[in-house]
């Protein structure tokens, strides 16, 4: 099968564009995938964050209006990674054009935004649309989201997804634009890192029902750029406890998004409890995924035994990496640019995919519910 060539280019020059940029230099890793992109250009207001880009020899367009993208008819895909209060013009632009777009959460600044962008997609069934979220293709965490979907837990007990980091634990960290509801949206941290803890509860089909928020601002200051403290009035932690439904049973589901978390770095955890089975994964360990069962005893008798499996290196689209080899970050950018240009040819099939806009959109009103009843001291609907 003779490989597809797209035409990727990339707005927001930063960390994320530099990431998605080198996983697509990494493409020969896949086995056999349908598609072959190709970037060719790059966009950033910031004209220094450009030269980055030198490196890649396929990139033959720098501009710093991104509107000269989406005039160029040889551009099929769009990545964009931007601030948030940028989302809604830039993604509904994008989509307008014709382009389809693999962009960064939350999907607008807040639940109005997303909702425009939604009626764009809608408006513009041409654009194949899709939101960014990596953690979910570490191998560990397929294997997790395969071991639920079996049935193998029976009876559900409880579920939680987590994301934590200690980013912002340092108190003399001058102030960006993620901690300011400004920029980054009255959601904080939630915005900025919630997808991560949404993606499989919701693909899963654990929509909350009722929401109870526990947030907090720990760090209330932070140094301006010119050293004087300026207000830091965006949420550092939140911590959602929910009730969803699996297979008609109710139960808690727990959902932390942490920015200061003393101890972790870049963490995403997922563990789901029933009478019959359990699953944990976490990515500080990638490699082990531990199953929980109800053992025959020798000699009579069960005993319940939380066993450890290693998950190697493959996840949903195979690579040319050893099976025994660990798997990372940036290998988990690769497999999500696998399933998005995969599943815009038609060819992901029962593979995990990324985030739709409906997903996107449906975690506005989650944060929405978790703001008001932080507010309230109760729960609230979704």
């Amino acid at each position: 099968m003779s490989a597809k060539t797209v035409t990727v280019a990339i707005i927001g020059a930063g960390l994320m564009g530099r990431e998605i940029a080198a996983a697509i230099q990494r493409w020969p890793a896949l086995i056999d995938h349908p598609v072959r992109p190709r970037l060719t250009a790059v966009c950033d207001i910031n004209e220094a964050a450009l030269a980055w880009f030198d490196e890649i020899d396929t990139v033959t367009t720098k501009v710093t209006d991104y509107h000269e993208l989406l005039a160029d008819p040889a551009i099929d895909v769009i990545y964009v990674a931007v601030r948030h209060d940028l989302h809604e013009r830039i993604y509904s632009d994008v989509i307008a054009a014709g382009k389809s777009l693999l962009a960064e959460k939350p999907f607008g600044i807040d639940e109005a935004a997303a909702q425009a962008i939604l009626s764009a997609v809608e408006a513009h069934p041409e654009s194949f649309v899709r939101c960014s979220s990596e953690m979910p293709f570490f191998p560990g965490a397929q294997l997790a989201i395969d071991y639920v979907r079996s049935g193998a837990l029976g009876i559900i007990v409880e579920a939680r997804n987590s994301f934590l980091h200690a980013s912002d634990v340092d108190v003399t960290k001058p102030i960006g634009w993620k901690r300011q509801n400004r920029f980054c949206g009255e959601a904080g941290v939630l915005n900025d890192l919630g997808m991560h803890t949404w993606h499989v509860p919701l693909r899963l089909g654990w929509a909350p029902e009722t929401v109870y928020g526990v947030l907090q601002n720990i760090v209330t200051e932070r140094p301006g750029p010119d050293g004087v403290p300026v207000p830091c009035d965006t949420w550092d932690n939140a911590v959602l406890h929910s009730w969803a439904r699996h297979d008609g049973v109710r139960f808690p589901l727990t959902t932390e998004t942490k920015r200061i978390d003393p101890g972790q770095k870049n963490t995403w955890e997922f563990e789901a409890i029933g009478l019959d089975g359990g699953v944990r994964f976490s990515t500080k360990n990638p490699r082990s995924v531990e199953v929980f069962a109800i053992a025959d005893i020798p000699g009579g008798g069960r005993e319940q035994v939380w066993q450890q499996i290693d998950v190697g290196s493959q996840s949903v689209w195979p690579t040319v990496t050893g099976p025994n080899f660990e798997f990372g970050f940036s290998d988990s950018i690769l497999q999500m640019w696998a399933a998005f240009l995969a599943e815009r040819e038609g060819l992901l099939g029962d593979r995990f995919g990324c985030v739709t806009p409906q997903e996107a959109a449906a975690t506005h009103g989650i944060y929405r519910a978790a703001i008001r009843s932080d507010e309230q001291g109760a729960s609230a609907a979704p």
